[in-house]
């Protein structure tokens, strides 16, 4: 492979892309708007969950109880009803996620240390939200019972009742628990994925629908020089688009990069050659633009989106589905960001996920190679 007909196939692709504002457009807005999108419309966390209360006691007692929902950043309080009717109408509306009916007798209960039962209706239909949102109240509900027995026993026997064992939970990596965190890495791969791989799709099959191709397969440019040369420019594009992405997730959504930023670029640099190598493919393959750009959508954003882990935990999915995630390079790139974002591991720790990215963007050329090889004959 020489380096001057590399060059000189980069350079009319460079004219290209500088020539073609659209895509330079796609480039380098796309990864900006993604993220926007995702970044602030996506978010994992169960929080201000509106919240219904029919109080039937009306009393302290009650109200101190509503007061431990509404003073946690996990409830918000909407109304307040007198009616089951009126809870079910507000609930099927959708204005309120969760009901809270507190009893009658709910004072007399408490303070004759009886228990007593709270009612609590949730709209199950996001079963995710409404299953964390039912461990939030759970919580609430039992601090605010083990306070009442703590009270009821100093009342009683004139000394405080102590627990027996003092939990200190320490969470490490995410300690704001932020999804955010959790998601901006992962996105940062599946963006790239995705911009890289569309753009170098319509690369060949533009030579072939244009008539071009012809041209150039009587020319002394072996297979390998083609590809490289068509890669370049998309590689420095795609550079760039790595780092416009590493500098919104620090200035905009503020999420802490822990690890080595040039580690972040050295395995992007890795993860962008196999994307652009699986674009090129696909452009040979097909030999249509439209075909191509189709192709490429659904082989890349689909399989980033639901399999590599960036949002969905792998190890939830049935073991077949496990599996296949194995085949979606997405899956190692978002293990490497999170890993060096959030816990600052370093290439002791991720070598094998690093290892796997070399052998995508290898297998990758290779087999683009043999297929323009097949091509020209």
């Amino acid at each position: 492979m020489k380096l001057r007909r590399t060059w000189a196939v980069a350079h009319k692709e460079c004219l290209h892309v500088m020539r073609d504002a659209r895509s330079l457009a796609m480039a380098l807005a796309m990864p900006a708007l993604l993220l926007i999108l995702f970044g602030y419309a996506l978010s994992l966390d169960v929080d201000q969950v509106p919240l219904a209360v029919w109080d039937q006691s009306g009393t302290e007692r009650s109200r101190e109880l509503i007061g431990r929902f509404t003073g946690s950043r996990y409830f918000s309080l909407r109304c307040y009803v007198n009616t089951y009717a009126d809870l079910m109408y507000r609930i099927n509306q959708g204005r309120v996620a969760m009901g809270m009916v507190v009893p009658r007798n709910f004072a007399q209960q408490v303070d004759a240390g009886r228990d007593v039962p709270v009612q609590l209706i949730i709209d199950g239909t996001d079963s995710n939200t409404a299953t964390i949102a039912l461990g939030y109240a759970d919580v609430i509900a039992q601090v605010y019972a083990l306070d009442l027995r703590m009270e009821q026993s100093q009342r009683r026997n004139g000394s405080r009742l102590t627990m027996p064992l003092d939990v200190r939970p320490r969470v490490w990596y995410n300690e704001d628990l932020n999804s955010r965190n959790y998601l901006i890495p992962g996105l940062i791969a599946v963006v790239l994925l995705v911009i890289a791989a569309m753009l170098t799709s319509l690369t060949v099959a533009r030579e072939w629908e244009r008539g071009t191709m012809e041209q150039l397969i009587s020319t002394p440019v072996k297979v390998s020089e083609l590809i490289a040369g068509k890669l370049v420019p998309y590689f420095v594009v795609g550079g760039v688009s790595v780092v416009l992405a590493m500098a919104m997730g620090e200035f905009v959504f503020h999420v802490p990069l822990r690890g080595s930023v040039a580690l972040v670029l050295g395995t992007s640099a890795l993860f962008l050659v196999g994307s652009l190598a699986m674009g090129i493919l696909i452009s040979i393959v097909t030999k249509n633009q439209l075909m191509a750009n189709q192709i490429a959508g659904v082989a890349t954003f689909l399989p980033a989106n639901l399999l590599s882990g960036f949002i969905y935990n792998i190890n939830n999915m049935p073991h077949v589905i496990q599996w296949v995630t194995y085949l979606v390079p997405a899956r190692y790139f978002v293990v490497i960001l999170k890993g060096i974002y959030l816990k600052g591991v370093g290439v002791e720790i991720l070598a094998g996920q690093i290892v796997l990215l070399v052998v995508f963007g290898a297998v990758t050329l290779f087999v683009a190679h043999l297929a323009f090889h097949k091509k020209l004959e």
